[in-house]
């Protein structure tokens, strides 16, 4: 006599049946609908693996701008206990790009070779320590306080190539924009946390609470990177056949690199369209990453607390748009628009939304509206993310790590000559002059991107 049970199984045979049809007739699609579903298993363990990885990227950049952007409110007290000019606070500021230069190529090259879950792990806990060693630098002397933030640079340098890498892995094309927004706006929420919460602790426990609290998280971090990170999917082995199905069938990267091709990557206009861009993007990027609460402090009379919080808005507004950039950059690319299309259309937002705001900073005369300015500023900049941010992995996803690399040694450079030249203008000159400069760069950003760019790949 046949059971309940009987019926039960048998039902479930049935519907297992139905599902591996619909995956064959489907194929990746089906892998779609299959992911998830598995019986038995609580939601955290059905979310999806390679979203788990976007988080932990998230986590890794929150924790990365974190630790820098302390400095810009730090620098504050620190100038005045030791009594430091602008051109030495400009100094300071712009010695952490110096390791960052150091380790961009590197980096990129490390992650295309060994996989990008060592490289960035590597990352995180080196410039943790730095962070953390920083107030015993600056006790001892000026030169080690320099070395100090060149090490913690060496430490972030590696971590956008090996984000890149990990992520041309993980991440079908269909997903590319959303998951590159999320990761980067984890550097902007990390930003926001960081200029929030850097004079509470100042005022409370002195500034160098700041590094030692914002440091000792990344070993929280890396416990985690540790037992959920794989460098790809072939290496998780928890991962579903479906999942790893919808992820191989939509990913257009390859198996790790054993040569890089540098005579024919530094052939195409692309590549230099990437290089070029992420050089003037940069310049007006780490002004206002460095600079601001100076800005905020100097010419709009805000003291440290107001400096830091009014700091916020900015990066906040960045942490919401590029997540809605990149939701609508794949959506137009599902709707049928060329990749080529929705890159130049983002950056183009992104470059030429930053100069016109910047251009209104010196018609305001109320500190609401220089705020506000501000504000649009970034949110329009954060438009970048699924303009040149999302091209490496475009043109060429098996060198992903290297061309952002590349392109990003170029941004750092940006960031040392704009920082430290940010000081000697206002010793000079005034903050319109800064304005200026970076305006003149973001024009020639979008001549340069929408001349040569493409979405289409040029490097197998």
């Amino acid at each position: 006599m046949r059971t309940r049970a009987d019926f039960k199984s048998e039902e479930l045979d049935i519907r297992e049946s139905e599902l591996e049809s619909l995956v064959s007739a489907e194929g990746v699609s089906g892998a779609v609908f299959l992911e998830g579903v598995e019986q038995g298993k609580p939601w955290w363990e059905q979310f999806p693996k390679r979203w788990v990885m976007v988080l932990l990227c998230f986590c890794a950049f929150l924790l990365c701008n974190m630790d820098r952007v302390n400095m810009s409110i730090a620098i504050l007290p620190m100038s005045k206990e030791y009594n430091w000019n602008s051109t030495t606070v400009g100094l300071i500021q712009s010695s952490f790009f110096w390791g960052y230069l150091l380790t961009q190529i590197v980096g990129g090259i490390w992650a295309d070779k060994f996989g990008g879950k060592v490289v960035l792990g590597f990352g995180v806990v080196w410039w943790s320590t730095a962070t953390m060693l920083t107030p015993l630098a600056a006790r001892i002397g000026l030169p080690f306080l320099l070395v100090m933030r060149a090490f913690m640079g060496i430490g972030e340098g590696v971590a956008m190539p090996a984000m890149n890498n990990l992520l041309s892995k993980w991440i079908p094309v269909s997903e590319r924009s959303r998951s590159l927004a999320l990761v980067y706006s984890g550097m902007y929420l990390g930003s926001v946390i960081g200029l929030a919460f850097s004079p509470v602790l100042i005022y409370t426990f002195g500034w160098p609470s700041v590094f030692y609290s914002f440091g000792s998280l990344g070993t929280i971090w890396f416990a985690m990177w540790l037992s959920k990170a794989y460098s790809s999917p072939k290496e998780d082995p928890r991962l579903s056949t479906e999942e790893k199905a919808l992820i191989l069938g939509g990913s257009l990267s390859k198996e790790p690199v054993s040569k890089i091709p540098w005579k024919k990557i530094l052939s195409k206009a692309p590549v230099w369209a990437l290089i070029i861009s992420h050089f003037c993007h940069n310049w007006g990027t780490f002004i206002l990453l460095t600079w601001m609460p100076t800005y905020y402090n100097q010419v709009l009379k805000f003291n440290l607390t107001e400096s830091g919080l009014l700091c916020v808005l900015p990066w906040l507004t960045m942490a919401v748009f590029a997540n809605i950039g990149g939701w609508i950059a794949d959506t137009l690319v599902s709707k049928g628009l060329s990749i080529t299309s929705v890159r130049k259309i983002m950056q183009s937002i992104g470059f030429l939304g930053p100069a016109f705001f910047l251009t209104q900073l010196r018609k305001v005369n109320t500190p609401a509206l220089a705020v506000l300015c501000m504000a649009c500023s970034q949110g329009s900049d954060a438009f970048s993310q699924s303009g040149l941010y999302s091209n490496h992995q475009d043109i060429g996803p098996r060198y992903a790590g290297v061309l952002l690399g590349l392109s990003n040694t170029a941004g750092v450079l940006a960031g040392v000559f704009g920082t430290a030249a940010t000081g000697y203008i206002l010793q000079k000159g005034s903050w319109d002059d800064v304005f200026k400069v970076a305006v003149v760069l973001y024009i020639i950003g979008t001549l340069v991107w929408n001349f040569f760019t493409t979405g289409e790949k040029v490097l197998d």
